[in-house]
């Protein structure tokens, strides 16, 4: 099948695709990326049928990097950034090194001339941005310390890619064993790559860090939540492009200072939330996109091979990660975690291996190992979740922290088996963010007996010593919902701003008790009629509270 619209085929059939086996993953109880994944294999040139534009379906995916990255930004600030360095600085560099001298070590075992080492090494040493956030944001990590240092490891890994891709060419004479090489011109270019990046980031704390905050604020004055959100998107692409093509920085740095920049505005949650829709969608065409590079053949062809690359990304690297991550100073979930997501590669090792290529240095070969890996550890990566979330109650009694007290018992996330509470008559509230860290502080002050649903680190331990139960995990999970005793409970309180997961939450939960009082929130008007529909008793939207609260503060008006 083939049109005279490449885009429109690859928009139509990988979405598609991506939807229909995405579901048969979600049936199949394993992450929905592996759908995504192979909903690639099918559309693209190794295997039989329909056949997408691989260059075309790139560059959608770099889109959705774009958007990825912005999104992250607008979560993450400088002092966040700053915060983490001491650790994710040392340690990204520290695995980088490490990770290049095994593929060094491997690509000589295959006969490879040390150039080709070299840049088989770099390539085997760059995790997936996507890959990586994806997972921390499905388990709601990006606001505590450990998604801190996932963040800031890969936002260094992405400055040293950046270098390596400006100083190859250079340098490929060098690696190629010709002698004939000028140090004065690569200082030069050292300099000159080093220069653009500092002034890249200088020209956006200094001058974009008030002028794009100004736009949307007058963007927001308008009342018009197609422009706002137009002009969320135009700063997104259009910072990243000038990042790219004036200061030599890639899309996803470029994107991700100018979200850390916006991070400082009051506009931040909501340009978050306008862009959500897009970011997941083009989420979803960047794996679909990464599917279609895979040629199944070399699982045939070069399986030793194959195994050894992964064994490298796999292995060799989470071990590094985990040893450097505790040398570091972190607790051994920190650095189970940090190991556990840089256990597979992505975007940029797909570009360092094109280049590689391209300039002679490294064989055809390296190409199919290195994106046969990566598929497959991409595969397998939500599996290691798993395994990490059931290992994790082992890991905290190796970390050193103060005794819980008795009333703070926590479960493990989001797996069968978590005990079941004995609260009965109590309150269970679900997200402990701005608001709902505020409605549990009601909650206490009202001496409800009180159980948190909420999947970040830090709830944990802020409600230790406190009289209130927490379980760690999704609430959108059956068997969290479970450990929860909603049949035996009096009030369910659904403060996470998603609605889309609200709505499964409230839906499982008005089955297990069809007499429990449910309260959820959302932000506009087809979020409240979504969670009416799925049984919520109370749904609160913001913006209607506010106009309430402001006619209870207005005077009467004058009587004739």
């Amino acid at each position: 099948m083939h049109t005279d619209s490449p885009l429109i085929d690859i928009v139509v059939v990988g979405i598609g695709l991506a939807f229909v086996f995405g579901a048969l993953a979600n049936r199949l109880k394993t992450s929905l990326l592996a759908g995504y994944l192979v909903a690639g294999v099918a559309v693209g040139p190794f295997t039989p049928g329909f056949v997408a534009d691989p260059a075309l379906a790139l560059q959608l995916a770099e889109i959705g990097v774009i958007l990825l990255m912005f999104g992250v930004g607008l979560h993450f600030s400088v002092d966040d950034l700053l915060s983490v360095r001491r650790v994710a600085i040392p340690g990204a560099l520290g695995q980088l090194a490490v990770a290049t001298l095994l593929g060094i070590g491997l690509a000589r075992l295959f006969g490879w001339p040390m150039g080709a080492g070299v840049v088989f090494g770099l390539c085997l040493s760059v995790a997936s941005t996507v890959v990586l956030l994806r997972s921390l944001q499905d388990r709601r990590l990006m606001e505590t310390r450990r998604g801190h240092i996932a963040v800031g490891w890969l936002v260094t890994q992405d400055l040293v890619t950046v270098l390596a891709l400006v100083l190859l060419p250079p340098l490929a004479g060098l690696l190629k064993g010709s002698t004939a090489l000028s140090t004065e011109a690569i200082g030069v270019t050292l300099a000159i790559t080093l220069g653009k990046v500092v002034a890249f980031v200088a020209l956006m704390l200094i001058v974009g860090r008030r002028v794009i905050p100004a736009v949307l604020h007058y963007v927001a004055h308008t009342g018009s939540r197609e422009l706002f959100r137009l002009a969320v998107l135009a700063v997104a692409l259009v910072v990243a492009f000038v990042a790219t093509e004036v200061f030599g920085v890639s899309f996803a740095l470029g994107a991700f200072v100018a979200g850390m920049v916006l991070n400082e505005s009051q506009l931040s949650q909501r340009a978050a939330e306008e862009t959500l829709p897009l970011r997941d969608a083009f989420a979803v065409l960047f794996f679909v996109s990464v599917g279609m590079l895979f040629n199944p053949a070399v699982l045939v062809t070069h399986p030793l091979p194959l195994l050894a690359t992964m064994a490298v990304i796999g292995i060799g690297t989470p071990l590094t990660a985990l040893l450097l991550v505790r040398t570091l100073g972190e607790t051994w979930s920190t650095a189970a975690l940090l190991a556990v997501g840089l256990a597979q590669i992505g975007e940029f090792s797909f570009l360092l291996a094109d280049l590689g290529i391209g300039l002679d240095l490294l064989p055809a070969m390296a190409r199919d190992l290195i994106l046969g890996a990566s598929i497959l550890l991409i595969l397998l990566n939500p599996l290691l979740f798993v395994g990490l979330d059931r290992l994790r109650p082992w890991l905290e009694r190796l970390d050193v922290h103060p005794v819980p007290e008795p009333a703070a018992q926590v479960a493990e996330p989001e797996h069968e088996g978590l005990p079941m509470t004995h609260l009965t008559d109590h309150a269970v509230l679900v997200g402990c963010g701005r608001v709902g860290s505020l409605v549990a502080e009601g909650l206490l002050h009202a001496a409800w007996p009180l159980l948190v649903i909420e999947a970040g680190d830090d709830t944990i331990e802020r409600f230790r010593g406190r009289p209130v139960e927490v379980i760690s995990g999704n609430a959108a999970d059956p068997a969290v919902l479970q450990a929860a005793n909603l049949p035996e409970a009096r009030l369910l309180l659904v403060a996470i701003p998603e609605a889309f997961e609200a709505g499964q939450i409230v839906e499982q939960a008005r089955i297990a008790n069809p007499s429990l009082r449910i309260i959820a929130r959302a932000h506009f008007d087809e979020a409240v009629e979504h969670l009416d529909r799925h049984g919520a008793t109370v749904v609160v939207m913001g913006e209607r509270e506010i106009a309430r609260a402001m006619l209870d503060h207005a005077d009467k008006p004058a009587t004739a």
